[in-house]
């Protein structure tokens, strides 16, 4: 490839990704894209955003482009849900077997059956749920992928520009995922609500932390 070529920044989505934004067009060279250009080839009036109000809730559709009559159109397809589920059933149980045996060796076994004997299985659950974020982090911040987000062959992206969800992003979206369930009970119930919540929501079926991250889980192309 010839040196003359500009190359992408770190994070940014590789040359022919769907998620690269198009290079603007030259002034005059077609509407804009709050609507069509009045006679002349003029800008439309300040204040006429694509989306209502002055700019609209986004200047551009969250991949680079307006979003239209579909706001899916000009990304790659979402992630299926079930291909999002295994890929997590995949990461929990290459994390947490081995991590929950090691654990177990170091503070000795505990029984179920007693319940004065939680204090041991406690400190194996939380150092599980520590390995667990600190993995999911580093593994969104290099390449958006997990484990088992690479082999259901989906991926973590930015919202606004589908880049790699590199530094916080990628690191909130962790924490959010894993560090709640600390909390007893309720721990669990803000969970079970997020990731649930990939069910209903439209149109990117986010979780909870795809929202906080920005992130949204798409096919990996």
């Amino acid at each position: 490839m010839s040196s003359d070529q500009p190359q992408p920044g770190p994070g940014e989505p590789p040359d022919g990704d769907p998620f690269r934004k198009r290079p603007p067009e030259p002034e005059g060279a077609g509407p804009s894209p709050g609507g069509a250009a009045p006679e002349g080839g003029a800008p439309p009036p300040p204040g006429e955003g694509a989306y209502g109000g002055p700019d609209g809730p986004y200047p551009g559709g969250p991949y680079g482009e307006p979003y239209g009559p579909d706001p899916l159109e000009g990304m790659p397809p979402l992630a299926n849900r079930g291909r999002r589920l295994v890929a997590r059933i995949i990461d929990a149980l290459l994390i947490g077997i081995p991590v929950g045996a090691i654990m177990t060796f170091i503070v000795g076994g505990w029984d179920f059956a007693d319940p004065n004997d939680t204090g041991r299985s406690g400190v194996v659950q939380l150092v599980v749920l520590l390995a667990y974020f600190v993995y999911e982090g580093i593994m969104l911040s290099n390449s958006g992928q997990t484990v088992g987000k690479k082999l259901m062959k989906i991926r973590v992206a930015m919202l606004d520009n589908g880049a790699v969800p590199a530094g916080r992003p990628g690191w909130y979206r962790a924490a959010v995922y894993s560090l709640p369930q600390i909390v007893p009970c309720c721990g669990f119930v803000f969970w079970l609500v997020n990731v649930l919540n990939c069910t209903w929501d439209k149109p990117y079926r986010q979780c909870i932390h795809d929202k906080v991250a920005k992130t949204v889980v798409v096919e990996a192309l």
